[in-house]
């Protein structure tokens, strides 16, 4: 029996419960995400660790690899237990140089969710997200796809990433938008206002970067001084504020480490008072 996770729980989409503290599926890729992971065993290793210590949210995204991270998780967790929700993203392509290219397409996107069904080896991806607005394409156009799709059976929840207010809301207008999860953490919160919408709707809120990979900003002392105060890291510490500040919050850190995955999973128990919050405010 592994560390419980004490993060408490949301419905996403109103009807597939998960512990808000989830896993990111990203790192369990090789080096700047690209490629094979040196020892693969070890990744399959950190996701059934993560199941073991109750996370039943794992995060991934096609361009993952690209599509290594979803084959792994295919590979070694399915089929998968009843309560496992596997969220994936599509929409953002990867290239050996290290780039990011959006595609927005309509038939990419469709093309998209064909090859992450086969790689999770699932009939219906339970969260599917447009990883990022396509400048080039229409963004009604991109989302009229997720919501086609979803209508099919393909998809039983459609997200968002990377959006502003305004996206979710016209997003909102064509289809139930279950998630949004653009970029935010303690040292960093240019999407507070996404957040803040999300709260008033009911979405979940997926914050990428959680740790914001150790820096902090001007937030770093502050975090250090409550760390020292509950014996604990300042990751510990990132993390915990993330699941204090919003109860639609769904932190999805990453590692591609079973000691990191169960540090992450014990800062859920860790409860911040006022005056923490205050302070890192």
């Amino acid at each position: 029996m592994g560390l419980e996770n004490a993060s408490g729980t949301f419905d996403i989409g109103g009807d597939l419960t998960v512990h808000r503290l989830g896993f990111g599926a990203m790192r369990i890729t090789g080096d700047d995400i690209i490629g094979e992971p040196d020892d693969v065993e070890n990744a399959r290793k950190v996701l059934h660790e993560s199941l073991v210590h109750g996370i039943d949210l794992i995060d991934t995204a096609d361009s993952y690899g690209p599509a290594v991270s979803e084959r792994l998780i295919g590979e070694a967790l399915a089929p998968y237990p009843d309560d496992l929700v596997v969220a994936t993203k599509g929409g953002l392509l990867r290239n050996t140089d290290g780039d990011w290219k959006p595609n927005g397409d309509p038939d990419y996107l469709r093309n998209a969710v064909l090859g992450s069904l086969d790689r999770l080896r699932v009939d219906t991806i339970d969260l599917y997200q447009l990883h990022r607005p396509d400048p080039h394409v229409p963004f009604e156009d991109s989302v009229h796809a997720l919501a086609e799709m979803k209508d099919e059976g393909l998809i039983r929840h459609v997200g968002l990433s990377n959006v502003s207010v305004e996206q979710l809301d016209e997003a909102r207008d064509i289809v139930d938008i279950a998630t949004v999860q653009n970029r935010f953490n303690v040292g960093d919160r240019e999407f507070e206002a996404s957040l803040d919408a999300c709260e008033k709707y009911g979405v979940g809120f997926i914050p990428w970067y959680p740790l914001g990979a150790g820096d902090l900003g001007d937030r770093a002392d502050a975090v250090s001084a409550v760390a020292a105060k509950h014996d604990a890291t300042t990751q510990q510490i990132a993390l915990a504020w993330l699941l204090h500040r919003a109860d639609v919050m769904l932190p999805i850190p990453g590692t591609s480490s079973v000691s990191h995955l169960r540090d992450n999973v014990a800062a859920s128990h860790i409860d911040l008072d006022d005056e923490d919050m205050d302070r890192l405010a």
